[in-house]
């Protein structure tokens, strides 16, 4: 993207996302290694979960690298990576009952989380296709007369669609929040997690969210950034 005045947007945005990101592996090494007194690992603790959920139809699997778990709702999969599957890490407790959370959205048909999943494809291709059609309409001026009189801009539907991918970070953060609110609910209902434990995971899984939060607000501003570039050029033709 050009650089201008709007640029610290882009480095505001970038910084935020830095921040959070740094601070949610801090925290997570920093409860990686301490182990929860019942001495439960994160795939124990999911299987636990799902049974007292009603969904002990979900299955729990292993996937590789590190902070990759997530809830695979066309498998109807929890999949763990491995250090959270096979330790008994408070992380990995928090961790596993928050990827459960999402099982149990699914469960229950929780609106955002169906509507999120409804936004995956269209966001994909927003993610891919919206900043390529605005730098051609920049690029080769395709603004074109309307018979209604109006004009027809490219780089004003390359928004459009860019605005897709904007709005599925957006969703995610209910989906991500509730999901967490319901894993420590359900940690300290089943006396998976004691007191001090759970606040443990409380930390951990608010620097997660964290994350999340930076995300749509980057992605946010650099969506104003382009509109703000977009009303720039046009004006000055």
């Amino acid at each position: 993207m050009y650089l201008d005045s709007t640029t610290i947007m882009l480095l505001a945005g970038a910084a935020v996302t830095l921040l959070a990101s740094g601070f949610l592996h801090w925290t997570y090494n920093k409860y990686k290694f301490k182990p929860n007194n019942n001495g439960y690992t994160g795939c124990e603790v999911a299987e636990m979960i799902l049974r007292a959920e009603c969904a002990d139809y979900v299955g729990v699997s292993m996937t590789s690298g590190e902070l990759t778990d997530h809830y695979d709702p066309r498998t109807k999969s929890v999949c763990l990576s491995q250090s959270v599957y096979n330790m008994h890490s408070i992380a990995a407790v928090a961790v596993a009952a928050h990827e459960c959370g999402h099982a149990i959205q699914h469960k229950e048909q929780y609106a955002p989380l169906l509507f999120r999943s409804a936004l995956v494809p269209y966001a994909n291709l927003g993610s891919k296709l919206g900043i390529p059609i605005i730098l051609l309409g920049w690029y080769f001026g395709l603004d074109f007369n309307l018979p209604s009189g109006g004009v027809f801009s490219v780089s004003q539907l390359g928004i459009m669609i860019f605005s897709i991918a904007i709005l599925f970070q957006i969703i995610t953060l209910p989906v991500e929040i509730d999901a967490s609110n319901r894993a420590l609910v359900i940690l300290a209902k089943e006396n998976i997690l004691d007191g001090s434990e759970l606040k443990g995971a409380r930390r951990m899984l608010t620097a997660a969210a964290l994350t999340y939060v930076a995300a749509a607000a980057s992605a946010v501003l650099q969506l104003l950034r382009i509109i703000l570039l977009n009303g720039g050029r046009r004006s000055r033709r």
